[in-house]
């Protein structure tokens, strides 16, 4: 009876979470925020991540670019960088992932989830908020990368707009991937472990793509994994918007409607994995 008495009075205690689209939106962005003052307050964060992207741009297009061949188009390095970028541009998206991973499993681990389930709030909004705050520093990430790339030779070709969608298409891929990370980090124990599982699977999915290399020159069995990969889309697809395509484009059919394969499984992916973090965010904080 007393058991029954005191549950009833912490159930009165705990104020009732709001319902609705719009305070879920509202609740979202609170938690975003939160994030991305931490990223100001921490300038390592965005200074280490950039790091990365940048290092593979000048070593991608400076070491390996003429040594490279595309075929259809002349072996040198000034060609390259042309077919790299849309593959360093998406690769940096989906590497973002470790990140995500890691912050929310520090934040399980400190406790803060459990702050947060004591809140008035949708729980969907702490994951929602914390990939939208990722989203926000890839964007940045994405702008500075541009710039670089252009100091070392890389153009755009067919217009602003066009290269604005294409933009948008690797936010969408990016935001997409951070909801895998966003799983693995609830699933984890240790922030340490979550940056190792968040980067370990995105290697072969990176390098098994048409990313740096014609996907032709892969065993026959591989291209076939390679065409199908939602990397390879929303990279064929950047270069042609860049007006980057160098050499013919293959005749695989998600490389001839790349835009729509792009958008397609980045939207899959971010349905499949927002219910399931949603789901394990639950499961584990209940």
């Amino acid at each position: 009876m007393t058991t029954t008495a005191t549950e009833h009075a912490i159930g009165a205690a705990m104020p009732a979470r709001r319902r609705g689209p719009a305070a879920t939106l509202h609740d979202s962005w609170v938690v975003a925020k939160r994030n991305l003052r931490r990223m100001t307050r921490i300038p390592e964060i965005v200074v280490f991540g950039l790091m990365q992207p940048v290092m593979f741009v000048l070593l991608f297009s400076y070491v390996m670019g003429g040594a490279i061949k595309i075929p259809g188009a002349n072996s040198s390095s000034h060609t390259y960088i042309q077919f790299l970028m849309a593959g360093i541009f998406a690769q940096t998206v989906t590497f973002a992932v470790a990140g995500a991973s890691a912050g929310i499993a520090e934040d399980m681990t400190k406790g803060l989830v459990d702050r947060f389930r004591s809140l008035p709030m949708a729980r969907s909004a702490v994951l929602a908020g914390r990939t939208l705050a990722d989203l926000c520093q890839t964007a940045f990430t994405l702008v500075v990368l541009g710039l670089v790339a252009l100091l070392v030779g890389w153009r755009i070709h067919d217009g602003v707009l066009k290269a604005l969608g294409a933009f948008g298409l690797l936010l969408l891929l990016g935001y997409a991937f951070s909801w895998i990370g966003a799983l693995i980090g609830l699933s984890v124990r240790s922030p340490e472990a979550a940056t190792s599982a968040g980067l370990i699977w995105l290697f072969p999915l990176t390098f098994v793509s048409n990313a740096f290399v014609p996907v032709t020159s892969m065993p026959g069995w591989l291209q076939g994994v390679a065409y199908w990969n939602p990397f390879s889309a929303t990279v064929q697809a950047c270069r042609d918007l860049f007006g980057n395509q160098v050499g013919p484009v293959d005749s695989a059919w998600p490389m001839q409607h790349a835009a729509l394969v792009s958008v397609l499984w980045s939207v899959v992916i971010t349905a499949v994995f927002s219910w399931l973090s949603v789901r394990k965010y639950r499961s584990a904080a209940g």
